[in-house]
């Protein structure tokens, strides 16, 4: 019940705590309370100091961030999971909170872009050497690379752009036999169709903002770790870096999350069906998409996902740039922009933003990335057959 207003207060002093006290008793609602707090008031002032007390809002420790880590812990079968304010800042924050100057990390060449620009500029700023290593490498190749002073290995399994895969378990065996660190970018399992940490891997991060938001409307990353010990060093890293997301995003991502599975199964199915039509047509070199018996790593994928995502690539055969730009602005269905998981069809040109260091990538012709979201598949391939019949006048 909320303390009623003390009968000597003036009406200036009622205007401002009335109510102050509602709510401390909720109904049990589906989802949890949204509680918005920069000051946490404690009962007791011994409890100002108490070690375990939530006392101030900032560290992602409010009722909906609590709800959230817990529905992510469990969905990645996690020690503990640490929220970021975006999916790069889950891979940047636990880097930060792992390595230190002098040490050095193993990151595979179809890493996320700008992991690669934080490794090369912000990590070798401050001491932290990168060693790139090609993007199927075998166990063998990563473990090779590294060296006495290697503390981490960085997957990203498969890339988001060109879909290489790692034999994942088998690299987190051998790294963990060193006492090496690994973590994986697993913005494409959204941790339902892999389960890094299940594999042996250390640090299991994705982008919320993609599959579990779900509709392309909110910023989030996670960070689902293998021990208590992992996530009391993240933890404190984000508390001295001041990192914290808002109660509503949390909530937002929550409700996202319950419908999780049945979006990323309607996904993949229309990726696979979107994918194999592509692998048909006459404009289109090959498709790469892991899902597919023709991938390269589709024995790898198989064994370890449990399906696909709506996400993939194709490579056209060779086209002028202006041919490239006049397929994608003859798409009305897939909209042109970055990002991926929502419930939107989107295309993009990759060439300019895929980066290599390990070992080039070439390919016959432009790669196109392709996210196919939840609209009919049928009505996406007539729309790709418009983008494919615009590129006629600038073949080569």
């Amino acid at each position: 019940m909320a303390k009623p207003p003390r009968p000597d207060w003036s009406a200036t002093t009622r205007a401002i705590r009335a109510g102050a006290d509602a709510g401390r008793e909720t109904v049990h609602t589906v989802g949890p309370p949204i509680q918005r707090a920069s000051t946490v008031l404690l009962d007791k002032a011994a409890d100002l100091y108490a070690p375990g007390k939530t006392s101030y809002g900032r560290p992602n420790a409010l009722p909906t961030h609590t709800a959230l880590i817990e529905a992510i812990s469990e969905l990645e079968g996690a020690a503990g999971t640490e929220l970021y304010p975006c999916g790069l800042g889950s891979i940047t924050g636990p880097m930060l909170a792992l390595l230190k100057a002098g040490d050095e990390v193993v990151v595979v060449d179809c890493a996320y872009a700008p992991i690669r620009r934080f490794c090369d500029g912000f990590l070798k700023r401050y001491g932290v050497v990168t060693r790139y290593v090609p993007s199927r490498a075998t166990v063998d190749e990563v473990m090779a690379a590294a060296t006495p002073a290697t503390r981490m290995i960085v997957l990203e399994s498969p890339g988001s752009l060109t879909f290489e895969m790692q034999d994942v378990p088998a690299i987190a065996a051998a790294a963990r036999a060193r006492g090496i660190l690994t973590l994986i970018d697993n913005t494409y399992g959204a941790g339902f169709l892999f389960k890094p940490l299940a594999h042996g891997v250390d640090v299991s991060c994705q982008a919320l903002t993609k599959y579990v938001g779900g509709h392309s409307d909110v910023l989030m990353g996670s960070a689902a770790v293998a021990t208590r010990e992992l996530f009391d060093r993240l933890r404190a890293c984000s508390r001295d870096l001041g990192s914290t997301v808002s109660p509503d995003d949390a909530y937002v991502m929550l409700r996202g999350l319950r419908t999780l599975p049945t979006r990323i199964k309607a996904h993949g199915e229309g990726g696979l069906k979107v994918a194999d039509w592509l692998a048909q047509q006459p404009e289109v070199a090959r498709v790469i998409h892991p899902g597919r018996a023709d991938h390269p790593d589709h024995a790898l994928f198989k064994r370890d996902f449990t399906g696909p995502n709506g996400l993939f690539s194709l490579v056209l055969k060779p086209v002028s740039e202006p041919g490239v730009l006049a397929f994608l602005d003859a798409l009305e269905l897939f909209g042109l922009g970055f990002s991926w998981g929502g419930f939107e069809s989107l295309a993009i040109h990759c060439d300019p933003q895929v980066r290599r260091t390990a070992k080039p990538w070439s390919a016959e012709g432009p790669l196109i990335r392709l996210h196919v979201g939840l609209e009919d598949p049928d009505d996406l391939i007539t729309d790709l057959r418009r983008g494919l019949d615009a590129l006629a006048p600038h073949a080569a």
